[in-house]
């Protein structure tokens, strides 16, 4: 089997989708994306066809090892949300290639279906979620504005009060992440977490930013709560300082930018080893959903799987949703048709990262 073709293409509300095809007639999809990037990426995508043109899809790492190695200057979240989808694509083709799962190919699958989460920021939707059959979420920081540097009690307050009303409405059974998004700063970190423990978040996410992992380390060794990050940390490499150093004992890795499924796999190795769990991010499509399905399926210390959509409108068979799971595909590769016809009208955006500033001053903070 030889590749013949690679083509990307813009789809609503913010994605890039790939097709790798073969002289076959299997082809491979992927999603090669950075949020905010996507034409970036769409171009080093393009800068990648020149060595995939020719070559026989199913020897997929060492597609990995030459795309990564061969850049010389390696990493990025350009690269390697490029190379991400790329990697989701050829194990797509070496599936159908053979007519089995990925997680076949992964060593076969460690439990019969995947737990799902979803966002919820209000008690009355976590209220509608679970009467739906969901028993995990994640929300983020109400305190009511932006972040500062140093919060009052006031903010601090408003944060522990607003999840309380999430927790009460969900009741105690339920898991509810949070996600203070790398916003807040070490200085409000630790006050804020004080106050959210009696409420037993299911963890907090980037309790500072991900790159100041001492920091996170010393933030994880002060308070019983599980710490996670992961969506801006990139392939083994970048995971290795956060498990070395404790900072994190939930790792989510996004299997749009971290490498794909070869090297997310290869990261829940690396967790195992320091009894940490794997928490794929995804707020991506529907082909990022169905590459982390095949991941979670072959893991063993998979936890939960963030998701924004079933595959509705993009897929010819929608993933289904029961009881917080949803079950295994069984179709070859990643296991998903997409559905041309449905896809027609979304094809193309320009969606671009938000912009924001302090409503005090104006000056740039992280949103």
């Amino acid at each position: 089997m030889k590749i013949t073709k690679v083509e990307t293409f813009l789809v609503k509300p913010r994605w890039l989708f790939l097709k790798i095809h073969t002289d076959e007639g299997l082809v491979g999809l992927g999603e090669p994306i950075l949020e905010g990037r996507a034409k970036t990426c769409a171009q080093a995508v393009g800068e990648l066809t020149p060595y995939l043109i020719g070559k026989d899809p199913r020897r997929v790492v060492h597609h990995w090892q030459a795309m990564y190695r061969h850049a010389f200057y390696r990493g990025g979240p350009i690269m390697t949300s490029a190379l991400s989808g790329v990697d989701q694509a050829l194990w797509d083709l070496a599936g159908k290639s053979l007519g089995v799962p990925v997680y076949q190919l992964l060593g076969g699958p460690t439990r019969d279906r995947i737990r799902l989460y979803k966002g919820g920021g209000d008690p009355e939707t976590i209220k509608e979620w679970v009467a739906k059959g969901f028993t995990a979420f994640k929300t983020g920081v109400a305190g009511g504005r932006p972040a500062r540097l140093i919060e009052s009690k006031g903010f601090v307050d408003r944060a522990a009060d607003r999840f309380a009303e999430l927790r009460e409405a969900a009741g105690p059974d339920v898991d509810i992440g949070i996600d203070f998004h790398g916003a807040i700063s070490p200085q409000t970190a630790k006050l804020l977490i004080r106050a959210l423990e009696p409420y037993q978040p299911m963890f907090v996410e980037e309790p500072c930013q991900c790159q100041n992992v001492d920091v996170m380390a010393e933030i994880a060794r002060g308070t019983h709560l599980p710490i996670a990050t992961g969506e801006r940390i990139f392939t083994k490499w970048g995971f290795r300082e956060i498990l070395e150093k404790g900072a994190a004992s939930i790792l989510q890795p996004d299997l749009c930018h971290a490498g794909g499924i070869s090297e997310v796999r290869t990261i829940a190795g690396m967790a195992e080893a320091y009894y940490a769990g794997i928490a794929p991010h995804n707020p991506l499509g529907p082909i990022s959903l169905a590459a982390c399905i095949q991941l979670d399926a072959s893991i063993p210390n998979f936890l939960a799987q963030e998701h924004t959509t079933l595959g509705e409108g993009y897929l010819k068979n929608p993933f289904v949703f029961k009881d917080g799971f949803v079950e295994l595909p069984t179709g070859p590769g990643l296991g998903i048709e997409l559905d041309e016809d449905a896809m027609a009208d979304k094809i193309d955006h320009d969606w671009q990262n938000a912009q924001t500033y302090d409503p005090d001053d104006g000056s740039v903070i992280d949103w």
